[in-house]
């Protein structure tokens, strides 16, 4: 495959040979994938993105200036972290927890600068990688909730909730929800053959999220799912292909809802299900309750200029947070409590302006930034601040950014180069 710097493909660097790329390409999908296994530590994830790091490095990626907010925000955020820590740095988990905090942070800067040159063919490999680490994770999870193999039941489940691949839950069904997105964009824009098979797909995440017993992947994936197929509708070139979209959303919603009637109809899901539907949870309510804690948290973060330290919270309350942008306070001090939610809805917004943006990478960067946007709500009730999955979307999302505006730019020259030479 020959390869140029055109408006539709940027190469990183002048030596992105065909061989160079095809194994960055490769790096990317297999760091894709791995992001599904992290129930050990360091998990394969880690270790990956690592060693993709540094060969990325030595075969061409460079930082560019408009990635030098996202570096400050993110230093800022955590030395705030840091200098917060340092009273409880012999508790333990602290130590990991700092550790870990700065590695998101290299994470961010990776996806970022990755995504921004050979965009279309990472993205479509990201995605790929990911829908084959969340099939393992979710038929791993569906086969542990039905113990369809020996000790699966023990291994891959968690309070008789689907894990899979995951040490919680309520992440495995968070992670899920954006290779749902990519197999359900699939199933209403793609040929016949592709859309049964991203059908298949679809019901396989659709199933795993539901043994999560997770309300808010729940929510999450019906709220994500109806936000994107909507900015689908109204970035669509034309009125049938909006009529389309329309049209298979209809019948997988019936689809997803004849499965749903089917599996509450067995009393052990049908039970789950309606424990963990119900919004008077226990844990949920009273002056101590999740809510609770979050308002007499702020109170007491407005009197700690530096924090309380990481992973500190539970000795003042009953539970931790659940709240990542109350966490950042108590955690790093006002510091981190003004970068952390800077950084998330700098983000958001500057994803609301691009999602309008022709790329020819528009389809994927509508499924990342309706699950990043989901994320970020869902950030308000559980602590997503070392989500792996969600640092990197915030990563790919920049690079999705910066390369955006290039491609415009490219765009723009290449229609004033006739009418110059004219």
């Amino acid at each position: 495959m020959a390869y140029a710097a055109t408006a539709g493909d940027f190469a990183s660097t002048p030596t992105s040979a065909p061989r160079v790329l095809a194994l960055q390409r490769a790096l990317v999908w297999l760091v894709g994938a791995s992001g599904a296994i992290v129930f050990i530590e360091p998990s394969p994830y880690e270790l990956v993105t690592a060693i993709s790091a540094v060969i990325f490095l030595a075969t061409g990626l460079r930082l560019r200036l408009a990635f030098i907010p996202l570096l400050l925000l993110l230093i800022l955020l955590n030395i705030g972290y840091s200098v917060g820590a340092v009273p409880v740095m012999a508790k333990p988990g602290v130590p990991n927890w700092i550790a870990t905090s700065w590695y998101m942070a290299v994470t961010v800067m990776f996806f970022a600068t990755v995504i921004t040159g050979d965009t279309e063919a990472r993205l479509d490999m990201l995605r790929r990688g990911l829908t084959v680490g969340a099939l393992i994770a979710a038929t791993s999870g569906i086969a542990g909730y039905f113990n369809l193999v020996p000790g699966g039941h023990e291994l891959l489940t968690l309070y008789d909730r689907a894990s899979g691949t995951f040490k919680d839950p309520n992440v495995f069904g968070a992670f899920l929800i954006l290779p749902a997105l990519f197999a359900l964009q699939s199933v209403v824009s793609d040929s016949l053959a592709k859309s049964l098979r991203s059908t298949i797909a679809l019901g396989i995440f659709a199933l795993a999220i539901l043994l999560a017993f997770s309300r808010a992947a729940w929510g999450g994936l019906v709220l994500t799912a109806g936000f994107m197929l909507a900015l689908m509708v109204l970035t669509s070139a034309s009125r049938a292909r909006r009529s389309r979209i329309i049209v298979m959303s209809v019948i997988a919603v019936i689809v997803v809802a004849l499965l749903l009637a089917v599996l509450l109809s067995f009393d052990s899901v049908g039970e789950m299900f309606k424990q963990r539907a119900s919004f008077d949870q226990s844990y949920d309510e009273g002056r101590f309750g999740r809510f609770g804690r979050h308002v007499l948290g702020a109170d007491m973060a407005l009197d700690l200029p530096l924090g309380i330290g990481p992973l500190q919270f539970h000795r003042y309350f009953p539970e931790d947070t659940h709240n990542s942008y109350l966490n950042a306070f108590m955690s790093g001090g006002w510091l981190a409590g003004i970068c952390y939610p800077a950084l998330v809805f700098i983000t958001v917004i500057m994803g609301f302006r691009h999602a309008f943006v022709r790329v020819p990478w528009q389809r994927a960067y509508l499924a990342i930034f309706s699950a990043f946007l989901g994320t970020v709500g869902e950030s308000f009730i559980i602590d997503t601040d070392h989500w792996r999955h969600f640092w990197m979307m915030l990563g790919a999302m920049w690079g999705m950014f910066v390369a955006a505006q290039r491609y415009k730019a490219t765009s723009d020259n290449a229609l004033m180069a006739p009418a110059e030479a004219s």
